[in-house]
């Protein structure tokens, strides 16, 4: 087998370099992509770089090639390429270089066009920071302005680091927030299909004995044997009924308006609305903290860290901060106005205001509201669990129960 002379970055930043053993320059790519290195420079002894000995390797059909993913760029492909690009930028290579390694390196088409693109437009003089402004979908105003600060200062890798570490924490509360709804979902889901069994195959097989029995029958009973009816007759109209009107609810939800009277509702809800504002207000606390950490002006960050929050109601009241700093205001005054924030926040934002601390205090109180969701996240999902497994069996109960006063009825009658 070929030896092949590579050059990888190690997480640290730290590059190494070696000599590896392999059929094709696939395998070597895959092998430090394995060990946790990313490779800056593949060459065999022929001398062909990366991009050039994975083109053969992959015209060939060569074994251990990667299969290409299909599908748009999601926002796990942009934290990766962050991750990766602050590495090989702390490992000394040059912004252009680093864009090509992660073009090779790219696992979808649409990864490696979107890159390609930024690669181009970063040659042709346009900083990189305008580049990704092109892609507002992907690239929004907080990543944008966070890379334009790392320009002015000179310090991208140390400002991509700080990016990914942002990013990282960002999905892990919303990943947590996700996993927590899961399980509630299968109940929910379990005791309207247990509902639907019940009414459209159990109450059926009662009927025949019910048959002649007309008004004499109990009234539970009969609201049953009619709910079965209407599972067994109308089983299409009643599904269609269903998924039309759900169909039309969440478009409802997702317009301006449906979304200002959900969200508006949702904090009035005694304990979802304490979790919605405390998560909404993590998001734009670490925003901020993060920005003000690479010298974005506290206006600018204001502006971008309120757009990072998903709530209307919520989004418009903090929207006034900005205005009163403006003016001239302090900042502790302007949150304090805007009737959201806790006594604690309050606090710690004032002690980083008269410390010149402002962005570590932000950073700081969204680590205190991240973990006070986390924990009322599970206190919710104890109250939860128990009150749809009681209502699944009261339900189910309430079934059983009317079929019994039927069947007593029968015997009733018979004697």
């Amino acid at each position: 087998m070929p030896d092949f002379a590579w050059r990888a970055a190690a997480a640290s930043g730290k590059v190494v370099e070696g000599r590896s053993s392999a059929a094709n320059a696939a395998l070597v790519l895959r092998q430090l992509q394995q060990q946790g290195l990313t490779p800056l420079a593949i060459d065999d002894a022929a001398g062909l770089t990366t991009a050039a000995a994975v083109a053969v390797a992959a015209v060939a059909g060569a074994p251990g090639k990667v299969r290409p993913a299909k599908g748009p760029v999601q926002s796990a492909d942009i934290l990766a390429v962050t991750s990766e690009l602050s590495i090989m930028l702390r490992a000394g290579l040059a912004l252009d270089n680093a864009l090509r390694v992660l073009i090779d390196m790219a696992h979808k088409p649409s990864l490696a066009t979107l890159l390609q693109g930024i690669l181009d437009a970063v040659k042709g003089g346009t900083p990189l920071s305008r580049a990704l402004a092109q892609h507002p979908r992907l690239f929004g105003d907080f990543y944008v302005n966070m890379v334009r600060s790392g320009e002015a200062s000179g310090q991208m890798s140390a400002v991509l680091e700080r990016l990914v570490e942002h990013m990282e924490r960002q999905r892990a509360l919303r990943d947590s927030v996700i996993s927590a709804t899961i399980y509630p979902a299968i109940l929910l889901c379990v005791a309207v299909l247990s509902v639907v069994g019940m009414l459209g195959f159990v109450v059926p097989q009662f009927e025949k004995l019910f048959a002649d029995m007309g008004d004499a029958l109990p009234l539970p009973t009969r609201l049953i044997v009619q709910l079965g009816h209407l599972f067994t007759d109308y089983w299409l109209v009643v599904g269609l009924v269903l998924l039309g009107g759900g169909w039309l609810l969440a478009r409802w939800l997702r317009s301006p308006t449906g979304s200002a009277w959900w969200q508006t509702r949702l904090l009035r809800l005694p304990l979802m609305g304490r979790l919605t504002l405390k998560y909404q207000l993590t998001l734009f606390s670490r925003s901020l903290g993060t920005l003000l950490g690479n010298g974005v002006p506290l206006l600018t960050a204001l502006h971008i860290a309120t757009e990072t929050v998903g709530n209307p109601v919520l989004r418009q009241a903090l929207a006034r901060v900005a205005p009163i700093v403006k003016e001239g205001g302090k900042l502790v005054q302007a949150v304090g106005a805007s009737g959201i924030f806790e006594p604690l926040a309050i606090n710690l934002i004032r002690v980083g205001e008269e410390t010149g601390r402002i962005g570590p205090m932000m950073l700081e109180l969204a680590s205190i509201l991240n973990r006070e969701v986390e924990t009322g996240i599970k206190r919710l999902l104890t109250l939860i669990e128990p009150v749809l497994i009681l209502v699944l069996g009261v339900l189910i109960a309430a079934i059983i129960v009317s079929i019994l006063l039927g069947i007593l009825s029968v015997n009733d009658l018979a004697v």
